[in-house]
């Protein structure tokens, strides 16, 4: 395992990695020639913050078939995308909060990918070369204003709509993994990546035909069957086989 988080002690933000509940600082790039020093640094005063400062988050929607069936809508026949707002992004631990209680709101886990190097026009077979890693993530939405609006920027992009973390994990197949939400302590979402109707490598490509890509951007991969409205006081726990768990609750 290589998991690799943002802190902040202070003042000053740094990444640094992650070894049995140990922070080893990170020296250089982390998207370049970088170090880690060998002595783990106190853990006192230390917060976790969101694993990266991406120049956008892409989302992908209807990316499990069995998603789609329970949402009405026809499997798309090549990979649909949007934009969420970077500042919807909200750490390991922090609160989800409802803009509009009297709407419907709903949790979606999801795996996230982690670019690692400019791309623009890669083939699948290429892509995992320019993929720094993966991390949990939450595509939090308002499906009152889904469906008012009909399209899905504005509904999926309120601060604190995009929980992702806590850390980056650089060595990992993505294309099997167990993929489950908890609500409350109750199994909600119970699925595997390989159900993804694009996978990962498919995603980057097809995406990277359309715009350049940049270290640190997020792309979130689509989520399985499952979702369901969240509500004040609710614990919200994202587990993806061979990742740190994602945790937050609702303000």
């Amino acid at each position: 395992m290589a998991a690799i988080g943002r802190f902040q002690r202070g003042d000053e933000v740094f990444y640094a990695k992650v070894v049995e509940g140990e922070l080893y600082r990170l020296q250089g790039d982390l998207f370049g020639s970088s170090t880690f020093e060998k002595k783990p640094i106190p853990m006192k005063g230390v917060r976790t913050l969101v694993p990266v400062t991406p120049s956008k988050v892409i989302a992908v929607g209807l990316n499990y078939a069995d998603h789609a069936r329970e949402t009405g809508k026809a499997l798309p026949k090549e990979p649909l995308f949007w934009f969420k707002a970077p500042s919807s992004l909200l750490p390991d631990g922090g609160k989800i909060e409802i803009p509009f209680p009297d709407h419907r709101t709903d949790y979606e886990a999801e795996l996230a990918i982690i670019i690692g190097r400019r791309v623009r026009n890669v083939t699948p077979n290429a892509a995992s070369r320019y993929i720094f890693g993966y991390t949990a993530a939450q595509d939090i939405t308002d499906r009152t204003l889904q469906a008012a609006d009909g399209q899905w920027g504005r509904c999926k992009s309120f601060d604190t709509f995009t929980p992702l973390g806590p850390y980056i994990e650089t060595k990992l197949d993505p294309h099997d993994l167990t993929i489950q939400l908890f609500q409350n302590g109750q199994l909600r979402q119970n699925s595997h990546t390989s159900q993804m109707v694009f996978n990962c490598y498919e995603l980057v490509s097809f995406i990277s035909t359309n715009l350049t890509l940049l270290p640190g951007d997020v792309i979130l991969t689509g989520t399985p069957s499952g979702i369901g409205p969240i509500q004040s006081g609710d614990r919200l726990e994202v587990r993806i086989q061979g990742l740190a768990p994602l945790i937050n609750t609702v303000k």
